[in-house]
């Protein structure tokens, strides 16, 4: 039995001796003794010591714990790095202004829209008995008349009918009355009070046609008298102040149809204007005037020939010989002849004629210079537009203005200052046909040889001398060339007009010229709200106040409108709400080395500011007429305000006084785009397009203003709030901080309004009021159910693109 034993135990041995050394044990002391001993019982016999394991064989816990302790580190650091990744990521995107959570819509959006715009013919009423559905009195009242209005609106429109299986709208014809209850008739552009004096100041006018053989004339616009019932006032600017007609409105064929509008195309219109309501349309060709002009067989460039031949008495005459284009014309004498001497003797003299035949004044005469582009697509409104301009300018002024058109040539390799016949072809291919033979070409490569030596910096990527930068050089350079001109109406194909263009040109210039120098510049970087500034007297007062008092008192009009953040803060700083000084003559750059062109000749106050009576530029022709105000752009955020180009802003220098009038459609004097050539021609100066005429004209003292013209808009602001926001700046002016309205985060609050570089609602008033549809709303059928075609005061609307009109097809288009 014992030997049994040891046999069996010397196996068991042997045996663990091979699972060692498979194991990788190289000796008995590295492995566990897994041998019964004295103190081990065998495998399979129990403990006699309780506190032990019943099983001799352990698991290998050495390589499990690597394992484990490895997952946990690495764990660990992916955690860390992605809290340090996060955080870095976090602070990025705050300092990017990634991934913020979407602003609030703009308070404004919240104020109902108004509804009395889009009336008809068939609903006018007298000026004189209107209640103007906005603004209509405190802002409370204002809400409640508007939400009330609403709310009937919306019951009246929730009437459905059940046809071919479906639900149609239906609206109540009975709302429109019955018939016409205004009448038409021709509308006279003179300016009121002001047309005899005018004629027993100047020579007398021969009228003009469209062919003096034929004695082919435009029919005149027609108006009707009255307005809309309800229809609202404008919010900003006003009819009154400007001397403006508003008691009368146009309907789109009394204004339209004197130029094609209406009639087919084989009578020589236009062909659009063929469908939807024309209920009485057609008296705009009847009476004394009756005739549908053919607009095939027109030339405007003869016209206005024509036109200036038959005044030529009444203007300084026209200068043939015009200047030299030295870069060009390459002269081989080398300086002057006696009789280029004897000939620019002779234009001084001519100069200084200032009677006619009559003994009466000579009328200085005005360019309207219309930018556009080579390759530019004119549609039939277009067209329609330019003959407005043309006929209402420049005949019925008996030659006074004239129509130019100023085209980019965006190709530069274009060959069309060394080929005659490219530039022709270029000229020619430009215009419509109707226009040709009243344009000049111009290009970027052109202006970098002329106006050479100024600095390129490639503001925002764009060149110096590119059309967005510099829109006036060529005007300046075209103004240089072209002595017959005393001022120079800049102007855009996006700006519409329903009035008469001759009525708003000549209202606005006899106003401008009326405005006193005191306070100018002042008045001019604030908008005019009626509703809350009263008359004009109380808003020059209230300037003045603002300008010589400061707003940081508890007396300032607008200080509990929204000038305080939640915390009751002032977002102003005390530095922006202190007494100003006012501009009183130049305002001169001080940076260093800053001299301006000719400032001996700058115009100077006759006496201090204190003791003017408001005298000081009265009677004194503006060199500068805008459309929206010229503000202060040091402090505000508008993103254009440091393209100053030749003037010393370098070790923390102040950058020059600047203005800024935001839309280019503008009248500049002959001084200042000769200041303003000079400046960028001798000096190296210049500044972003819109801020270079101002900030001249704040250099050299001359006469600025801003012609606060009627301003619509589409909802229901609480007036109190809409002039808080929109004259929001330094003092309650428009600009000089950070919260201007003209700051680029604070601009979409005009996008309701008609008159701002991206407003909305003038390109729907427009499109509505030729009987488009829009959003939904509008068209032939809602005109002819209705109230009738839309009648609409004389309103000034930018921008305006791409109306594409539906006008009759030919045969074989």
């Amino acid at each position: 039995m014992a030997g049994r034993y040891r046999s069996l135990s010397g196996a068991l041995v042997d045996a663990e001796k091979r699972r060692r050394s498979s194991n990788g044990y190289d000796s008995d002391d590295d492995a566990p003794d897994l041998i019964s001993s004295p103190d081990q019982p065998m495998l399979g016999q129990a403990s006699s010591n309780p506190g032990k394991p019943s099983f001799a064989y352990h698991l290998p816990r050495r390589r499990f714990g690597r394992y484990f302790t490895l997952v946990i580190a690495s764990a660990l650091l992916l955690f860390i790095y992605y809290l340090v990744h996060s955080s870095w990521t976090s602070s990025a995107e705050i300092k990017l202004g990634l991934k913020k959570p979407p602003a609030p819509p703009p308070a404004w959006e919240s104020f109902p829209f108004l509804k009395r715009y889009h009336g008809g013919i068939r609903r006018l009423v007298d000026r004189a008995g209107h209640k103007a559905e906005y603004p209509a009195g405190s802002d409370e009242e204002e809400l409640k008349v508007l939400q009330d209005a609403a709310m009937a609106q919306k019951t009246k429109e929730d009437v459905v009918d059940v046809k071919d299986g479906g639900f149609q709208r239906k609206r109540e014809p009975a709302e429109a009355g019955a018939g016409f209850t205004g009448r038409s008739e021709r509308f006279n552009p003179r300016v009121k009070g002001e047309a005899q004096a005018y004629e027993d100041e100047f020579e007398p006018a021969v009228k003009c046609y469209l062919d003096n053989k034929t004695k082919l004339e435009v029919p005149g616009l027609l108006a009707y008298k009255g307005v809309t019932e309800g229809f609202p006032d404008p919010v900003m600017g006003s009819y009154e102040v400007l001397g403006l007609r508003n008691d009368v409105c146009f309907e789109r064929y009394g204004r339209l149809g004197p130029y094609g509008y209406g009639y087919s195309r084989k009578f020589g219109g236009s062909g659009a204007g063929m469908e939807g309501e024309r209920e009485g349309s057609e008296e705009v060709w009847l009476g004394d005037e009756e005739q549908q002009v053919d607009y095939r067989t027109v030339k405007w460039a003869d016209a206005q020939r024509q036109c200036v031949e038959a005044n030529a008495h009444r203007f300084q005459p026209v200068l043939e010989r015009g200047r030299n284009h030295f870069f060009t014309s390459m002269g081989t004498a080398g300086g002057p002849l006696p009789e280029l001497q004897a000939a620019a003797e002779e234009d001084a003299a001519i100069n200084e004629t200032t009677t006619g035949p009559h003994g009466k004044k000579l009328v200085p005469r005005t360019a309207v210079i219309i930018r556009t582009w080579s390759d530019y697509q004119y549609d039939t409104e277009d067209i329609l537009y330019l003959r407005a301009l043309t006929n209402e300018l420049a005949l019925h002024s008996g030659g006074q203005y004239a129509i130019h058109f100023l085209i980019h040539v965006k190709d530069d390799n274009l060959q069309i200052w060394a080929d005659d016949a490219t530039h022709q072809r270029v000229l020619d291919a430009a215009l419509p046909e109707e226009f040709r033979g009243m344009g000049t070409l111009w290009s970027e490569r052109q202006m970098g040889l002329i106006y050479g030596g100024v600095q390129e910096s490639f503001y925002r990527d764009l060149p110096v001398h590119g059309a967005y930068r510099s829109t006036y050089m060529p005007v300046q350079y075209f103004a240089h060339m072209h002595p017959e001109f005393e001022a120079f109406w800049h102007w855009e194909m996006d700006v519409r007009y329903t009035g008469h263009f001759y009525h708003l040109f000549a209202s606005v210039a006899a106003w401008a010229k009326r405005q006193p120098r005191k306070g100018l510049w002042e008045r001019n970087g604030r908008f005019y709200v009626p509703s809350e500034h009263g008359s004009w007297e109380d808003f020059r007062q209230m300037v003045r106040v603002q300008t010589e008092h400061g707003t940081a008192g508890k007396q300032n009009l607008y200080a509990g409108k929204l000038n305080a953040d939640a915390a009751g803060k002032h977002p102003l700083d005390e530095a922006s709400r202190r007494p100003e000084s006012p501009v009183w003559g130049p305002l001169r750059p001080t940076g260093e080395g800053d001299t301006t062109a000719d400032p001996d000749d700058d115009p100077q106050p006759p006496t201090p500011y204190e003791q003017d009576k408001y005298e000081w530029g009265v009677g004194e022709e503006a060199d500068f007429i805008t459309f929206n105000p010229l503000f202060d752009p040091h402090g505000t955020n508008w993103i254009l305000a440091e393209d100053v180009t030749g003037y010393n802003t370098s070790g923390g220098a102040a950058y020059p006084p600047r203005r800024t009038a935001i839309i280019t459609a503008s009248r500049l004097s002959r001084r200042l785009l000769a200041t303003m050539h000079a400046e960028t021609a001798l000096r190296r100066h210049t500044m972003f397009s819109e801020m270079w005429p101002g900030s001249v004209a704040l250099h050299h003292g001359y006469k600025a203003v801003y012609a606060p013209h009627p301003v619509y808009i589409d909802r229901a602001w609480p007036t109190s709030y809409l002039a808080a926001v929109f004259n929001n700046g330094r003092n309650g002016a428009a600009g000089g901080a950070r919260t201007s309205v003209f700051s680029d985060e604070r601009q979409h609050n005009f996008l309701g309004t008609t008159w701002y570089y991206h407003a909305g609602f003038s390109a729907n008033l427009w499109r509505r009021w030729l009987g488009m549809r829009v959003d939904n709303d509008g068209g032939e059928e809602a005109e002819g159910t209705g109230e009738g075609r839309m009648c609409v005061p004389a309103v000034l609307v930018h921008p305006v693109k791409q109306v594409d009109l539906v006008f009759e097809h030919q045969q074989g288009e």
